[in-house]
C-alpha cells in the first residue's frame, strides 16, 4: 500500500478533524489526515436531538471524529457527520491516529539516525507496501527482531535505524493472570521444599513476568504477565506445573486453581 496522504477521504470513512470556525448552524473543520482540508458539519448532523445552541456541543479548538458523508472534489466540498460517530468509535480512531502520529515521528528519528532524512517518504512507502498501518509495523519490530526488516528492501542503516527506534520507543501490551498455589510438606525441611518449588516457578523467558505473592501457609498467588492470552497461560501451567512437581517429588502436596483472567494493559 502506498503513502496514505491522499487529497480526498473515502465516504464512510472516520477522519479525525480540528475545529475551526462554528456558526449558528455549521461547523467548519479541518482533516488532519487529508492535508488539512475542508469540511463542514451542518448543524443537523452535529448531536441527535434538537440543538439550541450549537456551541453546547462543539467549539473552536476541539479534536473530533466525523463521519464522511459526502465528497465533491470538483466543488471542494466534503460534508460530515459528528452525530453518527459513538463513542468507542470515537476512542478507537483517536487511539489509532495518535499511534500513527507517533510511527511518523519515529521514521523521521530513523531517518535522521541513519543520515537520511530525504528517505522519509522511500521509508513510508515501503512500510504501506508491507503494513496496512505504521505503528503495528514498529509492534512486528520489535516483537519478531532486526530480520523481518530485511523484507522491506531498505538501505541496512536505515534498517538497523528503524529497529533502533522501534525498541526504544515501542511498548507491547500485555496480559495478565493468575491462579492459586496450595503448597505443603509435613517434611522437617518442608520450608526448603516450598522455597525450592516457589523457584522452580521463576520465568524462563524474558516475555514473561512471573510474581509470587505470599497469601498465608500453605497459600500462594502466582501473577504471570506475558505480550498475549496463549502465551501467558502457557507460561502459568508451566509455573505451576514446576512448583507442584517440585513438591510431589519430595514427598509433599501442590495443587493449582485457576483464577479469571486479570486483564489486559498496556
Amino acid at each position: 500500500m502506498q503513502e496514505k496522504e491522499r487529497n480526498w477521504p473515502e465516504l464512510g470513512e472516520l477522519v479525525v478533524c480540528s475545529v475551526k470556525n462554528v456558526k449558528d448552524f455549521v461547523a467548519f473543520v479541518s482533516l488532519d489526515e487529508y492535508n488539512d482540508q475542508e469540511g463542514l458539519i451542518p448543524i443537523s448532523e452535529i448531536a441527535r436531538g434538537w440543538i439550541k445552541y450549537i456551541r453546547d456541543h462543539i467549539r473552536e479548538g476541539q479534536k473530533v471524529v466525523c463521519k464522511v458523508l459526502n465528497v465533491d472534489s470538483q466543488k471542494g466540498h466534503i460534508d460530515l457527520s459528528l452525530k453518527d460517530v459513538n463513542e468507542h468509535q470515537r476512542r478507537e480512531k483517536i487511539r489509532i491516529w495518535k499511534n500513527e502520529s507517533k510511527a511518523r515521528k519515529w521514521i523521521g528519528f530513523a531517518a535522521k539516525e541513519a543520515g537520511r532524512e530525504d528517505a522519509i517518504p522511500a521509508i513510508t512507502d515501503a512500510l504501506y507496501r508491507e503494513y496496512s498501518d505504521l505503528h503495528p509495523a514498529f509492534e512486528e519490530f520489535v516483537q519478531e527482531g532486526r530480520g523481518v526488516l530485511d523484507k522491506l528492501g531498505l538501505e541496512k542503516p536505515i534498517a538497523d535505524a528503524l529497529f533502533k527506534i522501534a525498541s526504544e520507543n515501542v511498548k507491547l501490551p500485555t496480559v495478565t493472570i493468575a491462579g492459586d498455589l496450595f503448597l505443603q510438606s509435613t517434611k522437617s525441611d518442608g520450608v526448603n521444599i516450598i522455597r525450592r518449588a516457589l523457584r522452580s516457578a521463576e520465568p524462563k523467558s524474558e516475555d514473561e513476568h512471573v510474581e509470587i505473592i505470599y497469601l498465608g501457609a500453605p497459600n500462594y498467588r502466582i501473577k504471570v504477565s506475558a505480550p498475549n492470552y496463549k502465551d501467558a497461560e502457557k507460561a502459568l501451567e508451566k509455573a505451576s506445573s514446576a512448583a507442584i512437581g517440585v513438591m510431589k517429588r519430595a514427598g509433599g502436596e501442590g495443587r493449582f486453581t485457576r483464577k479469571a483472567k486479570a486483564g489486559k494493559h498496556a
